[in-house]
């Protein structure tokens, strides 16, 4: 055969063994994707919710899926910090967090996935990231406490602002380094300025507000007589009703919920993001759906009184409807910058 002849059949030939490798290498590719994808029935969760208010949610998952919860739990602010920190070398897969705020920070820093639409359509768009990075799981209100032997309904406040006048001095709780409250103090910076938010801090240091290291104490000593009013979240009292195995109705704590869209009764949410690494990993998908769906929802409505968000069900008897409390304008996306609050608390002199 002449050499002609041969060079196009070389040609045909290499062109043949190139597109098998091409096709070999696409099917590998494929391949290899989808082994990545596979269940291997094990997530890392960092928590900035306390144990004993999601620890039953989690069993039930473990059970319900057969993956294993790794958990680390702690304050929603470090959680928050710790995944900065530690960014791409996190073994986080979830971060579970008390409010928006710690939320926004870490997605600030481009460390949560975008969520599935199908997975953030489950809930209203106030109450999930606009860029679909962590979507709320519960909602929560700001309220105020109050001790109805000690304050009369006749004299409760209008607005949170007025806490800080001669009348309540020694008479407030407040717990300055729970992540609740520092969301509130974010809130109060966007609605209002930080020069109105630093005055009320100020107001609150010289009106003698009295500290505690969380909300649960404070409810507890506003019930007890032991303080006049706190601010906490609504749902504290009825966790202390269940505690003593009465009803809230016979409880002298009672929830003040401010009127008129006062920032005082802010609604924030607990919240779930997922961390880019762990984008495509069914396992985690199998988690934040759980966290959405029927059961973990009325867990979430039952057993710690909060707001339950997807359609379908129902909030604990008593509880006003969210739609009802004509609460405060604020967009959730906006309480990511926690750290100017912490350091804003700080200065005040509260910690």
């Amino acid at each position: 055969m002449s050499t002609s002849r041969m060079r196009p059949l070389l040609a045909s030939a290499l062109g043949g063994l190139l597109a098998l490798g091409a096709t070999g290498c696409a099917a590998e590719n494929a391949a290899q994707a989808e082994a990545e994808a596979v269940s291997d029935e094990k997530i890392t969760v960092y928590s900035g919710r306390s144990e004993d208010l999601v620890k039953p949610v989690l069993d039930d998952f473990q059970k319900a899926s057969g993956i294993t919860v790794e958990v680390r739990y702690g304050d929603t602010a470090q959680m928050a910090a710790q995944l900065q920190e530690e960014g791409d070398r996190s073994p986080a897969d979830v971060f579970l967090a008390q409010d928006a705020g710690a939320l926004g920070a870490v997605a600030g820093k481009g460390l949560f996935a975008r969520l599935p639409g199908e997975v953030l359509d489950k809930v209203p768009a106030a109450y999930r990231d606009e860029g679909g990075e962590w979507v709320g799981v519960t909602g929560r209100v700001r309220t105020m406490v109050y001790d109805t032997d000690r304050v009369a309904a006749a004299d409760l406040p209008e607005s949170v602002f007025e806490l800080t006048d001669p009348e309540w001095k020694g008479r407030v709780g407040i717990a300055p380094t729970n992540g609740s409250f520092q969301a509130f103090i974010t809130a109060m910076r966007v609605e209002h300025g930080d020069q109105r938010t630093e005055e009320f801090l100020a107001g609150l240091k010289a009106n003698d507000a009295q500290i505690r290291e969380g909300n649960a104490p404070i409810v507890a000593d506003v019930n007890s007589g032991k303080l006049a009013s706190g601010l906490v979240n609504h749902y504290y009292v009825y966790e202390l009703a269940k505690e003593e195995g009465t009803s809230v109705e016979a409880l002298k704590a009672k929830n003040h919920f401010f009127p008129d869209k006062n920032i005082g009764s802010l609604v924030n949410v607990s919240g779930v993001g997922v961390l880019d690494k762990a984008d495509d990993d069914p396992d985690v998908r199998e988690f934040v759906d759980y966290l959405l769906g029927n059961q973990a929802q009325t867990y979430f409505a039952e057993q710690t009184y909060e707001y339950p968000l997807i359609d379908g069900v129902r909030t604990a008897p008593g509880l006003p409807s969210l739609s009802s409390l004509n609460a405060p304008d604020i967009d959730l996306n906006d309480l990511d910058d926690l750290a100017t609050t912490v350091e804003m608390i700080k200065e005040s002199g509260l910690v």
